[in-house]
């Protein structure tokens, strides 16, 4: 029987959630929701599934000290930084030669650090049934959550005919992958049933991996077999200081999902919440009698429907509606709550300006 592996993707640097989440301390390593920081809660969500010696987390080079001390429940080697982004593909290259180098027949998975799930027990049928058709088929196993809402902010997977039903899990074969889509196609795929959320995390054996690479992006397989051939003699970091540089920044989904026919989605039915913005958090708080998210100490009159958070002091608003306040980090953030996707320009031009580095 192969051995179970998981892969944690936290190289994310969480712009949308600024100025609480930064360079040097990005939203996987905070406590948005829960008592842990989220890349904790991967790990922890693990737990019967796979080995906390079996969980390797990608981040990136400056974050590796802190994602340790944000995840002390794994062995401090199983931590490896990338010396610089280059998209997902390359993330999975990595995590595949550090699996491979353990068990060249294992099996994984790819989750990410910064999602918030709901429904654990479920959650681990879905891995558990996917890790068993994965060892036992050529596939690759994506999963799709079931929308509870025509999301515009997400990719969807059209599903296809029944492929087998595993640990009480329907998996079904994967059509195709479409981008983001506007409201009223994404109130038009709802209404088909048969299109889910790309959820960004997968589930597939080490020779399927390596075959799919070889087939769709022969870049990614000669990355994963380099790195493998370091990462067997404990030298993984000095492997992808070699090979980065060159390489080109490609999604997993454009090298390998978008091209693929082996596709097998899983059809995830636990609750899922990409928290890809200040508003995500609405859902994960309670609110106060007139629709205010109040996170720390905070007062507010004559006023609603605002997200206010403030960090080590007092915050006060008074007769505004439909806002995000944010006091952290010596930085006031205020914003209307449906320009929340515009803080990432707001940290760009911060950027340009070359005199805020310490708070970016």
């Amino acid at each position: 029987m192969a051995g179970r592996y998981a892969v944690i993707m936290a190289g994310g640097k969480g712009e949308r959630f600024w100025p609480l989440s930064t360079s040097k301390h990005p939203k996987q390593l905070l406590a948005l929701v829960g008592d842990k920081p989220l890349i904790a809660q991967a790990v922890d969500r693990l737990e019967g599934l796979v080995p906390a010696e079996n969980v390797f987390v990608v981040t990136n080079a400056d974050l590796v000290e802190a994602t340790q001390i944000a995840a002390p429940q794994l062995p401090l080697a199983n931590v490896v930084g990338e010396p610089i982004g280059r998209d997902t593909a390359a993330a999975v290259a990595c995590g595949g030669a550090l699996v491979k180098a353990r068990d060249p027949d294992g099996v994984f998975a790819v989750l990410t650090a910064d999602q918030v799930m709901g429904d654990l027990n479920i959650f681990s049928s879905t891995i558990k049934g996917g890790m068993d058709l994965a060892e036992q088929n050529d596939i690759l196993v994506t999963i799709g959550i079931k929308p509870t809402f025509p999301a515009t902010g997400f990719g969807y997977i059209e599903s296809g005919a029944r492929f087998k039903t595993a640990e009480g899990i329907e998996f079904r074969q994967a059509d195709r992958f479409v981008e983001k889509p506007d409201e009223a196609t994404a109130a038009s795929y709802l209404e088909t049933g048969r299109f889910y959320w790309n959820s960004g995390m997968f589930i597939w054996s080490v020779p399927a991996l390596e075959k799919a690479f070889s087939m769709h992006c022969p870049e990614m397989a000669q990355l994963m077999n380099t790195l493998t051939d370091y990462a067997e003699k404990g030298k993984i970091i000095e492997g992808m200081d070699s090979t980065y540089p060159d390489l080109k920044k490609i999604s997993v989904d454009y090298a390998l999902m978008e091209k693929a026919r082996n596709i097998i989605m899983a059809c995830g039915t636990f609750a899922w919440d990409d928290v890809g913005s200040w508003p995500a958090l609405e859902s994960h708080f309670d609110q106060d009698e007139t629709g205010n998210t109040r996170i720390g100490d905070v007062e507010a009159i004559d006023s609603s429907g605002n997200i206010v958070l403030s960090e080590n002091r007092l915050t006060a608003v008074i007769g505004v509606k439909d806002l995000m306040v944010v006091q952290a980090d010596g930085v006031t953030l205020v914003c209307p709550k449906d320009r929340a996707q515009d803080i990432k320009k707001m940290v760009v031009a911060l950027r340009d300006k070359g005199r805020y580095d310490e708070l970016l």
